[in-house]
């Protein structure tokens, strides 16, 4: 096929879905003719700064071509890692145009006022002739399982909580919730606050608490989250940003915590159950999280939102009504992509009052051997395998972890077989290793792994030991 003057063939086509085009496939066949030198960084306001070099045409034949990949490259980047400020070194066309692109009124100006809201300062696309030095910081957290801890884990759908004694889980529970249609932030707390009395109830004492949360943080501290979407932004601010902190603080004074993005607790999981490294999470939940554990077993403390990372060029492809933009992943790899198929493999959802139920009722036609629903994971299997060699290319991981509702039964085993499948076919030279575990780590490992978050200080463990 042919995309923006550039040619790539495409074999594994999702059956429902069969003008999905990969952007990795296009980017790959750009690259091949691109020889002109382009490059960018991205700046956040705890100094780490991301450099990116990479090449285009650089003429008019190209230059649709060269804008397009120019344009989903920044966007991906941005939600891998973060920042306020972008400075561009190269071509001037690009330039021009990823300035009117985040600007207030252009394509990008949900990302580039994301970006604002959580760094505290105005989004800038800046021309530089000399880009800043690159400065990423890796932060070693998990692994931690002495002592008696709490392990949270808050979803969009549910949240999971586990009282752990050294390392074992003594309890597990999963509760219900709605908390992207609540506008109290009250509702929010009350709810884990509950899941650590709960837990607390099936322990001696508690020496820390580890959560793993959908959302961006810095310092435990809030900064975006679907889970808080329709609290006013006055209630976000003094009430959500330490909503975790607060409740700590609830539990008693002095407790060791940690909070973590979903996504890099996936990646832990990973990384801890399975003594592997250079490992992406991927939760695939009421959205998709992901997270990176590098080659040292270090968490990098970028954003990973891969929700809004784009895999799909089609110009056909769904708009997301959250960002405005198409093809990202979140219609992809979570319950919104089984309900986005559920159309075209003939099923009807009506009358089903969540996502939650929706994918439920999916999985559940799937065990009586439906043929749509299978065509759904089928589906979601081949966006999967022409993804991961983007997210391979993006991150340099040669493991990806797969976690969350949409994974668990045999739904899950579906979309890996398929995905292993069109790499086979059609990525023959790439090595990269698709895991799932087995069901309770799928559906519980979170929580679990999340107690490990913190360590204690040392004064706890003497005092402990006495």
């Amino acid at each position: 096929m042919e995309y923006y003057g550039i040619t790539f063939d495409v074999n594994n086509r999702p059956e429902l879905d069969p003008e999905f085009i990969p952007l990795q496939k296009f980017n790959k066949a750009f690259l091949e003719s691109a020889t002109v030198p382009f490059s960018f960084a991205l700046e956040r306001n705890d100094k780490q700064i991301a450099v990116i070099s990479t090449k285009i045409h650089g003429d008019e034949e190209y230059r649709e071509a060269d804008m397009y990949y120019a344009e989903r490259l920044v966007k991906t980047i941005l939600w891998q890692k973060g920042g306020f400020r972008l400075y561009v070194k190269g071509d001037d066309f690009i330039y021009q145009m990823l300035k009117k692109a985040y600007s207030i009124d252009g394509i990008r100006a949900f990302d580039a006022k994301l970006m604002s809201e959580m760094y505290r300062h105005d989004f800038e696309v800046i021309k530089s002739d000399s880009l800043p030095e690159q400065c990423e910081q890796r932060k070693s957290i998990g692994g931690h399982f002495d002592g008696c801890r709490i392990g949270f884990d808050a979803g969009g759908s549910d949240y999971k909580v586990s009282a752990v004694i050294d390392g074992e889980a003594v309890y597990s529970k999963e509760t219900v919730w709605h908390p992207k249609e609540n506008s109290d932030p009250d509702y929010h707390f009350q709810g884990i606050l509950d899941a650590f009395r709960d837990a607390m109830g099936h322990l001696p004492r508690v020496d820390a608490i580890g959560i793993s949360s959908a959302g961006i943080f810095a310092n435990n501290y809030l900064l975006l989250a679907q889970l808080f979407q329709k609290v006013p932004r006055e209630l976000f601010d003094t009430k959500v940003r330490n909503i975790y902190i607060r409740a700590v603080k609830k539990i008693g004074d002095g407790i060791p915590f940690e909070v973590a993005n979903d996504g890099d607790v996936t990646a832990l999981t990973g990384s801890i159950g399975m003594s592997r490294n250079n490992i992406l999470g991927i939760a695939m939940g009421t959205s998709v999280a992901g997270g990176f554990v590098d080659t040292e077993g270090s968490i990098s403390g970028w954003l990973n939102e891969i929700a809004f990372m784009p895999v799909d060029g089609s110009p056909l492809a769904v708009k997301d009504d959250w960002s405005g933009d198409t093809g990202v992943a979140v219609h992809y790899f979570c319950q919104e992509a089984v309900i986005k198929l559920s159309g075209p493999a003939g099923i009807s959802l009506d009358g089903f009052p969540t996502p939650a139920k929706k994918l439920e009722e999916v999985q559940s036609l799937l065990l009586k051997g439906h043929e749509g629903a299978g065509s759904i994971f089928r589906t979601i299997g081949a966006y999967l395998g022409h993804s991961a060699p983007l997210y391979n290319d993006i991150y340099g991981a040669d493991a990806i972890l797969l976690l969350g509702r949409v994974m668990s039964g045999e739904g899950g085993n579906i979309i890996v077989k398929t995905a292993n499948a069109v790499l086979r076919d059609e990525y023959p030279d790439l090595s990269i290793d698709l895991l799932l575990p087995d069901e309770k780590t799928r559906r519980m490992g979170q929580s679990v792994i999340a107690a490990s978050l913190p360590k204690r200080s040392i004064s706890e463990e003497n005092n402990a030991n006495r």
